[in-house]
C-alpha cells in the first residue's frame, strides 16, 4: 500500500506563495506518474498539474500555467508544488495522487493512490 503524505499548505494573501510538498512512502515511485488535484468546497475535484515518473513531462490545468510548477525527487521519494501569484480561487484543499503508468494524465480515475490533502487559503 503506497501512503502518500502532503505537507506546506496554509493561509497567504493573494500575490503571495506557497510550497507543497508530497512524502510517498513506496521507492517505486521512479516508475509513476504523480498528481496534484485540488477541491473547493461544494466543487468537484479537479486537476491542476502532473510529472511523468522521470520528470521529464509535466501538464498543467490551463488556470495555473505560469503560476504554479510541478516537480519531483525521486531519490527522496518526494513531489511538489510550487504555487506562486496566488488567487483566491486557488483556495482549496490540495492533494497529492500517484498513478501505475509513467504518463502524466489529467483524470481523477487514473491515480490509484490518494494522499489526505492539505488546506490552501488565499485571502483578498
Amino acid at each position: 500500500q503506497v501512503q502518500l503524505v502532503e505537507s506546506g499548505g496554509g493561509l497567504v494573501q493573494a500575490g503571495g506563495s506557497l510550497r507543497l510538498s508530497c512524502a510517498v512512502s513506496d521507492s517505486t515511485i521512479g516508475h509513476s506518474a504523480t498528481g496534484w488535484f485540488r477541491q473547493a468546497p461544494g466543487k468537484e475535484r479537479e486537476f491542476v498539474a502532473a510529472i511523468s515518473a522521470v520528470g521529464g513531462t509535466t501538464e498543467y490545468a490551463d488556470s495555473v500555467k505560469g503560476r504554479f510548477t510541478i516537480s519531483r525527487d525521486n531519490a527522496k521519494s518526494m513531489v511538489y508544488l510550487q504555487m506562486n501569484s496566488l488567487k483566491p480561487e486557488d483556495t482549496g484543499v490540495y492533494y497529492c495522487a500517484v498513478r501505475s503508468g509513467w504518463r502524466p494524465l489529467k483524470f481523477t480515475s487514473e491515480y490509484k493512490y490518494w494522499g489526505q490533502g492539505t488546506q490552501v487559503t488565499v485571502s483578498s
